[in-house]
């Protein structure tokens, strides 16, 4: 269970990067965001985005043209 859920569903890049900034810095260390959007492009640059800010990408599941990203914040 995501202790933050963002949506970012019809937001093309960059904008799925921000919100999901905006949301981690909501969370304590260890605590999980799900970020949900439909950008393609996300895929990769959500995992670098978070590599490059010390959180850890757990999983990222498409589910109907979805991506969902569960990150641990570092």
């Amino acid at each position: 269970m995501a202790d933050l859920v963002v949506d970012a569903r019809g937001l093309s890049c960059p904008m799925p990067i921000v919100k999901a900034k905006k949301g981690i810095e909501s969370l304590q260390p260890g605590q999980v965001m799900e970020l949900i959007a439909t950008d393609k492009g996300s895929v990769n640059d959500v995992q670098a985005w978070a590599k490059q800010a010390g959180h850890e990408v757990l999983s990222v599941e498409e589910r109907n043209g979805e991506y969902h990203f569960r990150i641990k914040k570092g």
